[in-house]
């Protein structure tokens, strides 16, 4: 992206927080001795071109490349476009992070108050009106919730963009199942002159909610400043806690947008960047532009194989409308509105080759299925003391084939976890369309045990048209291949040799970095999946006195 007007880049700027250390920030802001607004955006993933880069993702997740400037930070507001518009943008490293003193942590308490300083400092800084914002995916969004949750005083609003709330519940040990690929992979992309905090370890060393994981807990409840929040039904790490921040924000003035692409697109796209500069020039520049007018909530419905539904405004989520129906498992491996009356089981050995059941449901109309879904099932472990449990909801086509998604390629499913020995629920948590766990203790099972479980299925939006099917299917869980991760620091990116901003028409020396890493790690010390707790057969019960079935959330037309 060309640059349309001057920018003043201050480059390694110290900030000394509350404890001495001193963290580095770079400062874009327009050319003039004005007052203006602030974007902070918070990670350790490198403040100019880090350990990830938007170039490391398949086709840039259909970002063009003209529309960053590679200003930006990985995942953060780009300076071209928001410098242009009277916004100074703060990219810190973090506590630990490449030059910042300190050691790198992985959110909680220090990671939130380091992001308070930081604010309060960028606040009484001479080009400063006294408001700083806070907008960025993923880890961004997740600082986010976390920093807000300290309540600054000069934190004026928030744009969270598809990040987790509960690092134990909704990443790290999902279900009670330990799986530190993915947190393993991100901690391959850091760099530190010091220690760095080793979740991943965490992950299969503490695997119940201590003390440790209750500080990976966002305070919701702190967050009463405005907040425009983006969410998908298809991100496989944030979209529980993105819909959870939404709801459990007391803030009178919240908005949640629901997209059917994915994060980085839908981030970079020209009409929601200037959605949500009308959102930031309201509680930033205290513009009176009419942003409250703006729905509350407007959501996408995904219809694989034919149109999405975009941008439907509704006035809350989960939607007030919405009807819960039970499916019961039957022995003919089909869903119905009925629990059969004699008692059966479906089984598998999970040694097999495909440790599954699936049940279908064959529509006779047009339905809309939105909102939160579990399963209640009866289950029994024979030849272990544990099961580790993996349950998707998909559709399927009227043939009975997966219908792929069209920017991935690959089936949408609405996903839930579940060790088996951490099934107690937390009551005090749980709504009757969301179950929410425990996690205190393990409650091992006992040779031909059977115990209903409640296995949490995360939000979906999907239209079933009449003949299509829903497919439930209850499998042995197999933790993921480190292969499907993407590759961060693969990319060759190709810059200016000095400097960051160039004419187009001069020839300009340039240079490569990334491509290929040169470090690999040894053995022990990378993190791997635990072995599985699943021998031996699963045995799922339903009929008669075990009453079986999916929760779904059925949507009636609006009136």
């Amino acid at each position: 992206m060309p640059l349309t007007c001057d920018i003043l880049f201050e480059k390694d700027v110290p900030v000394k927080l509350r404890d001495g250390t001193i963290i580095y920030t770079d400062i874009f802001r327009p050319v003039d001795d004005a007052k203006h607004p602030a974007i902070m955006a918070w990670s350790p993933y490198g403040k100019e071109i880090g350990g990830q880069w938007l170039d490391d993702v398949p086709n840039r997740s259909g970002v063009p490349l003209n529309a960053t400037s590679d200003l930006q930070k990985f995942e953060a507001a780009d300076p071209a476009y928001w410098v242009a518009h009277g916004y100074v943008i703060i990219n810190p490293d973090s506590r630990g992070a490449y030059n910042s003193e300190g050691n790198l942590n992985y959110w909680g308490s220090q990671n939130a108050l380091d992001g308070y300083d930081t604010i309060e400092w960028a606040a009484k800084q001479s080009w400063s009106n006294g408001k700083i914002g806070m907008s960025g995916n993923s880890w961004l969004t997740v600082s986010q919730w976390f920093i807000a949750g300290e309540q600054p005083p000069h934190l004026a609003a928030i744009a969270p963009w598809e990040g987790f709330v509960d690092h134990f519940r909704e990443t790290a040990n999902r279900g009670g199942i330990p799986n530190p690929v993915f947190p393993e992979a991100i901690f391959d992309t850091f760099t530190s002159k010091n220690l760095i905090e080793d979740q991943p370890r965490m992950i299969v060393t503490h695997t119940l909610l201590d003390a440790y994981w209750k500080d990976k807990i966002a305070k919701l409840h702190n967050i009463n400043i405005p907040a425009y929040v983006v969410a998908s039904y298809t991100n496989p790490v944030h979209t529980h806690g993105t819909f959870k921040g939404f709801r459990d924000i007391p803030s009178k003035n919240k908005w949640l947008r629901v997209h059917n692409t994915n994060e980085w697109f839908d981030y970079y796209q020209s009409e929601n960047v200037e959605d949500l500069r009308k959102f930031f020039d309201r509680y930033l520049n205290d513009e009176q532009n009419g942003w409250e007018n703006t729905p509350r909530v407007r959501i996408s419905v995904l219809d694989p194989g034919h149109e999405d539904v975009i941008n439907r405004v509704e006035n809350e989520f989960p939607l007030a409308r919405t009807k819960y129906r039970k499916l019961f498992l039957q022995s003919d491996n089909k869903l119905s509105d009925k629990p059969q009356k004699i008692s059966a089981t479906a089984s598998y050995d999970v040694s097999s080759e495909n440790p599954r059941e699936t049940f279908t449901l064959t529509f006779d109309k047009d339905t809309e299925l939105t909102g939160y879904m579990s399963l209640h099932a009866y289950v029994e472990a024979d030849g272990s003391d544990d099961m580790e449990l993996h349950v998707t909801v998909e559709k399927l086509d009227a043939q009975g084939n997966r219908i792929p998604d069209k920017m991935t390629e690959q089936p949408i499913q609405a996903e839930g976890y579940l060790r088996v020995s951490q099934r107690a629920l937390e009551k005090n948590l749980s709504t009757p369309f969301e179950l929410v766990l425990k996690h205190e203790r393990e409650d091992l099972l006992q040779t031909g045990q059977v115990v209903p479980v409640d296995i949490a299925i995360w939000p979906m939006g999907m239209i079933y048209h009449a003949g299509e099917k829903l497919c439930l299917t209850i499998e042995a869980y197999r933790p993921p291949s480190i292969n499907s991760i993407p590759q961060f620091g693969s990319a060759k990116i190709t810059i200016p040799k000095n400097g960051y901003t160039y004419n187009p028409n001069d020839k300009v020396e340039m240079r490569t970095v990334g491509g290929n890493a040169t470090f690999v790690p040894y053995p022990e010390d990378v993190i791997t999946p635990p072995p599985s707790r699943n021998k031996g057969r699963h045995v799922i019960h339903f009929g008669g006195k075990y009453k079986s079935f999916l929760l779904v959330p059925e949507i009636p037309a609006k009136k």
